[in-house]
């Protein structure tokens, strides 16, 4: 009797598990009849009732029809798997006739290209390019371009100072490069009986207190330096006129020559630009600063201010970009995204 029993419930487990489809719903069957409470587990535990001589025959049907239904259970389990596999190479199946899609391309952030355009311009007409520090002197920073301690203009140069290093800080401008570039300059050519001219632009980042659409607390800057004998106001006229039309590619565009003030340069101006087409026509903008450097700040340089006139300008670098390409807000070059940088590649 006990033999049919578990002869049928052989049968019965393997043409229920056939009938799944579902891997829940299979281990749901197996608790069926291999659970704490199911129907062969149920076989075992009446085990007991029977006589001894009964037992050990009746325990060795039992073994062996669990294992028949383990057997089941994991050949449908493993039909299972094999079925949702087919189902999913199905549904990605690669369509070889399509375009493959490539790899993406990396491409010069929108400030970094503005800042090889200006390079390669000014390149053009003999300027080299100097880099210095960005955690600064005090000295280098403010002092050496005139500004000595608690002059009014280093108000506008609200800046940030290193704890525990005083007169350290980072820099607010890449004037800086100009100080130290002079005294090498001379250094270099003490011997000579002419000093060579000093030609250059003094890109990088630069920091101040201060955030919003237009504004960032760390920003790019290019400043420029030419000092020689002889050099005029009218000099620089004419080079940053050429600059700025063949920067934005526009023979039309206006440029004006504003008087300001900075303690570095004497006289000192402001440089406006006015396009003649496009969203701005018609509209001053202020571009850049410039003037003729200040006597105090050649000495400082190392420089005979008796002999040497130069002239200095700086401008920068993310409002350039911002007008060359169109774009509103600072904030964008900082951000990150992938869909805003795409348009740059």
């Amino acid at each position: 009797m006990l033999m049919q029993n578990i002869e049928h419930l052989i049968a019965q487990a393997t043409a229920e598990f056939a009938g799944i489809d579902d891997a829940v719903q299979l281990e749901q069957a197996k608790a069926r009849y291999l659970g704490k409470s199911g129907l062969l587990t149920e076989q075992l535990k009446n085990l007991g009732k029977l006589p001894a001589e009964e037992k050990r025959s009746a325990g060795a049907v039992i073994n062996r029809a669990k294992s028949a239904i383990e057997t089941a259970l994991n050949a449908r389990r493993e039909d299972i798997k094999r079925a949702a596999l087919a189902s999913q190479l199905a549904a990605e199946a690669l369509d070889v006739t399509l375009p493959g899609r490539g790899h993406g391309r990396g491409a010069l952030h929108p400030t970094m290209r503005t800042l090889e355009r200006i390079e390669q311009l000014f390149a053009s007409i003999g300027f080299a390019v100097a880099d210095g520090p960005e955690i600064e002197e005090d000295w280098y920073n403010f002092t050496a371009l005139n500004q000595p301690e608690n002059h009014p203009a280093r108000s506008m140069h609200d800046t940030f100072y290193l704890d525990g290093a005083p007169g350290v800080l980072l820099r607010t401008h890449t004037s800086p490069v100009q100080i130290r570039h002079m005294q090498a300059h001379v250094a270099q050519h003490k011997a000579l009986p002419t000093m060579p001219e000093i030609r250059i632009i003094a890109p990088g980042r630069v920091y101040r207190v201060d955030s919003d659409a237009t504004h960032s607390p760390m920003f790019h800057q290019v400043e420029g330096l030419w000092v020689g004998e002889d050099i005029s106001f009218a000099d620089l006229k004419g080079v940053i006129a050429d600059f700025l039309r063949r920067f934005f590619e526009s023979d039309e565009l206006q440029v004006r020559f504003r008087p300001s003030f900075f303690p570095f340069t004497e006289p000192s101006a402001e440089i406006d630009v006015a396009f003649m087409s496009g969203a701005l026509e018609g509209r001053w903008l202020e571009i850049a600063g410039c003037g003729m450097v200040h006597p105090e700040v050649l000495k400082n340089g190392g420089i005979d201010a008796e002999r040497y006139t130069g002239f200095a300008f700086g401008m920068g670098l993310d409002r350039l970009t911002m007008l060359r390409y169109g774009i509103n807000d600072l904030r964008l070059f900082f951000e990150g995204d992938l869909r805003f940088l795409a348009q740059f590649s």
